[in-house]
């Protein structure tokens, strides 16, 4: 099993639910690798396991990639981004949804094969990878690593996948799941999303004319760049010394957009635009209909910092409520900050999550935060609160109840440790104990959002799937090398 939590600094360490991974590529720049290493800064939030930076000087790729913060794999002082300097770069930063948290997993993941050499980086999970590993081991091939991001090199290595008109769009066609993709060839630069838009991606340009792709804008924001537009779902992007180049691999239009909506509630960070919107200002209308439907007196409305301060505002401006910072995150808390007891344990939340008692003391407050995973992080923040002298605490979430697991690339934990699995409200509100516990409702949610409804994945919150899953899967099903079976769901696409 990973021990990623206990290996790797990061800043979500007290979290419930995991981020994903980080994608940025960059075509035409001599300073390719210094700005994908800021650019993969920028795109820290979303994974803190690995990092790694691929560069080509349009013959050859190297690579370079470690454990831990994208800081602390190239190490200030160390030379080697000098050694890696190239025109052409893509980077990935790491939280393991699917494989273990080691090196055999880390990306980019770089290979050699008939028609020269590639570098991978990944976001997302693969639903048939089990399937396709199967397949793929039962006809010879050797896997190097376990995570689901492999599968894609050994189908785009496949002689009949080769003589394909588009070998790479063929290739995707037998993918299912979630997946945003950049891949490095020794000349150019491809990235694509699936045909359902679940997970982010995006293109910029610098002032110089360079070409940018990025899971997020902030990470496109970071290196002086402009944005230009979402990849859309089922695109695949060509970035060469010809410009930028697209084609579609479906049909466009023929499968329905399923963005995953928890992006916009937590993962991505609050300066991008994604979906079509900034993810602040989306934040701020959920407060506002997290006010109208779950209003209750009170003194003051502060957040869970980050993620839930701009739902807090939103919930202050709507409720007239004055809006404050009660609670104080540190930033320098780390994944290797982990102790052996409990006692131990529960004095590191206080450092992670600092109250300033006078805000709290003898008020009725409201406490935002952006969902409630398991609860038990979030009772013991409700206990310090306490200590801290408030009247009243009424706990807000501005999401509905999670209540079964994500297959798509977010690591929850499972349906049975989630606390609102099988939990009525009240049985919530005695869970954290607090005075009252509130979520927006699902529809509320996607009311605030400016696509249609049905352009989003909610299946965390309402378990409609919108691509088949078998619910038993978990992160290290190819660990374990189980055979998944997926009804309905063929194993390839010739």
């Amino acid at each position: 099993m990973s021990q990623a939590v206990s290996e790797n600094d990061g800043f979500g360490v007290f979290s419930d639910k995991k981020e994903e991974c980080g994608l940025f590529g960059i075509f035409g720049d001599p300073d390719a690798v210094q700005k994908a290493y800021f650019g993969l800064n920028a795109l820290q939030h979303r994974g803190q396991e690995s990092a790694g930076i691929a560069s080509s000087d349009g013959e050859s790729i190297q690579c370079y990639k470690g454990m831990g913060t994208v800081m602390r794999v190239f190490r200030a002082g160390s030379d080697v981004l000098d050694k890696l300097r190239n025109p052409i770069a893509i980077g990935h930063v790491r939280y393991s949804t699917s494989g273990s948290s080691c090196m055999e997993n880390c990306q980019p993941l770089l290979v050699e094969y008939s028609r020269g050499q590639v570098a991978l980086a990944h976001n997302g999970n693969l639903v048939n990878a089990g399937l396709l590993r199967d397949e793929y081991e039962a006809y010879g091939s050797i896997f190097k690593s376990t995570s689901d991001s492999e599968i894609i090199i050994h189908l785009m290595a496949k002689p009949t996948h080769q003589n394909k008109p588009d070998p790479l769009g063929h290739v995707l066609n037998h993918l299912q799941g979630s997946y945003s993709l950049v891949f490095l060839f020794s000349d150019h630069i491809e990235a694509a999303r699936d045909p359902f838009g679940i997970r982010p991606l995006c293109v910029g340009r610098t002032d110089a004319g360079a070409y940018v792709v990025a899971s997020e804008s902030c990470a496109i924001d970071a290196i002086g760049a402009k944005f230009i537009r979402e990849i859309e779902p089922g695109e695949i992007v060509r970035l060469d010394k010809n410009g930028l180049h697209s084609r579609f691999f479906v049909k466009r239009g023929d499968v329905k957009p399923a963005h995953c909506i928890f992006e916009h509630v937590y993962f991505s960070k609050q300066n991008s635009h994604i979906f079509g919107e900034n993810v602040h200002e989306f934040r701020k209308k959920l407060g506002r209909q997290l006010a109208k439907e779950t209003g209750v007196d009170a003194d003051v409305v502060i957040p869970v910092p980050d993620s839930g301060v701009s739902a807090a505002i939103g919930y202050a401006a709507e409720s007239g409520i004055a809006f404050d910072m009660g609670l104080v995150r540190s930033h320098y808390v780390g994944r290797t900050f982990i102790s052996p007891n409990q006692k131990l344990r529960e004095m590191e939340v206080r450092i992670k999550l600092a109250i300033i008692p006078d805000v709290v003391r003898g008020k009725r407050i409201v406490v935002v935060d952006d969902s409630i995973v398991r609860g038990t992080t979030t009772r013991g923040k409700i206990r310090a609160l306490r200590e801290a002298g408030a009247k009243e605490i009424h706990m807000r979430a501005s999401c509905p109840p999670i209540r079964h697991p994500c297959f798509y690339g977010v690591d929850f934990p499972t349906k049975e440790e989630l606390l609102a699995n099988g939990r009525t409200l009240e049985q919530i509100r005695e869970f954290l104990e607090v005075d009252s516990v509130g979520y927006l409702s699902l529809e509320g949610m996607l009311d605030c959002a400016a696509l249609p409804n049905d352009h989003y994945c909610a299946a965390c919150w309402s378990g409609k799937y919108p691509i088949p899953v078998n619910t038993r899967m978990n992160k290290f099903a190819m660990e374990r090398y189980q055979l998944y079976m997926f009804e309905g769901t063929p194993t390839s696409n010739e």
